[in-house]
């Protein structure tokens, strides 16, 4: 179940179509991005392929089983496998840091109480927070709760790893650091990890595979050396994309 690719996703609301016919294939153990400016799909197409909005056409292939049509029983193993950091982290207020981080061990496992602690434990120091589970998140920095929410992400150690504009609002060193736990745990544990973002540095610091959406087309996918080593060859759109970042001239 290690390999994940869409086919021909098209998403409407209402009247308007906001996914033209998309499909890719997310390279195992590798950073993949989402790209493209503001508007153009990328969240759209990142909840449609972690099943939190159903495209009306397209299918998710998580290995061998497609997400959107697939049993209950399968659908729930895949979600064990799945870790997701959004971009408002998504932590509960009413829980702390400790109990936001266990929250999927509780859901999807049968662990005991000991061994949950220890893997918040583990969890919270990977992510440079040991210590603090006894926190809530209004006592914790903006940065700190993206790391949280990045501890509550690996918490059942996923297959998968999807991150919604993960360093959006941050100042650059947070920002830059979030980018390398990112790359770190996605090589550490071999995870497919997706990341949706309209930052270009992030883009440098990280990216490996690229997608391209422009008003919700695929424009272009390939990989991150092509596409600042060639700019000659990509779509017009990408290319005046990646000049007003000052990434090409």
């Amino acid at each position: 179940m290690s390999e994940l690719r869409i086919e021909h996703i098209s998403k409407w609301f209402g009247k308007q179509r906001v996914l033209h016919d998309i499909s890719f294939f997310f390279h195992p153990g590798k950073v993949n991005m989402i790209i493209g400016p503001s508007g153009c799909g990328k969240t759209v197409l990142l909840k449609c392929i972690v099943g939190l909005i159903q495209p009306e056409q397209g299918q998710v292939w998580f290995g061998k089983i497609d997400f959107l049509r697939t049993d209950p029983a399968s659908r729930r193993s895949i979600l064990r496998n799945l870790g997701m950091l959004f971009q408002s982290s998504a932590l509960f207020d009413s829980m702390n840091v400790g109990e936001n981080v266990a929250f999927p061990l509780r859901v999807f496992t049968e662990q005991s109480e000991k061994e949950i602690q220890d893997r918040v434990a583990y969890c919270l120091e990977r992510v440079g927070l040991a210590g603090i589970q006894h926190k809530y998140p209004a006592e914790i920095s903006g940065g700190m709760k993206r790391r949280v929410g990045l501890a509550r992400a690996i918490a059942l150690n996923p297959q998968y790893l999807f991150c919604d504009e993960p360093n959006s609002g941050l100042d650059p060193l947070t920002a830059r650091r979030i980018d390398e736990l990112i790359q770190e745990l996605t090589y550490e544990f071999h995870t497919t990890t997706v990341v949706v973002t309209h930052d270009l540095k992030s883009v440098v610091d990280m990216g490996e595979e690229i997608l391209f959406l422009y008003d919700g087309r695929a424009e272009w996918h390939g990989s991150k050396a092509v596409m600042l080593g060639q700019p000659e060859s990509l779509p017009p759109n990408l290319r005046a994309f990646l000049r007003a970042s000052g990434l090409i001239e």
